[in-house]
């Protein structure tokens, strides 16, 4: 179940960040609506690595869609496996 809290809720931060771990983050709300997510380090940052990762691979595949791909084998040899 989502942790929904007001925003007004951070004048008392220590209680609003105990709340917060990874998977669990906490959602805030502002004259009734969402409005922040209050999210763990680790799940910043491995949500960021994350868009990246989607990012280059759709690069890939545009350009593979372009280009062509390149079969197993060249991909050996130009890596000199």
């Amino acid at each position: 179940m989502p942790n929904i809290k007001p925003v007004s809720d951070l004048r008392n931060y220590n209680e609003v960040l105990k709340n917060v771990s990874v998977g669990e983050p906490v959602f805030l709300t502002k004259n009734g609506r969402g409005r922040y997510a209050i999210v763990d380090i680790e799940e910043y940052e491995k949500t960021k690595a994350i868009i990246k990762l989607m990012s280059e691979l759709s690069k890939g595949e545009k350009s593979a869609q372009n280009k062509g791909w390149i079969n197993l084998e060249d991909v050996e040899k130009h890596f000199g496996l």
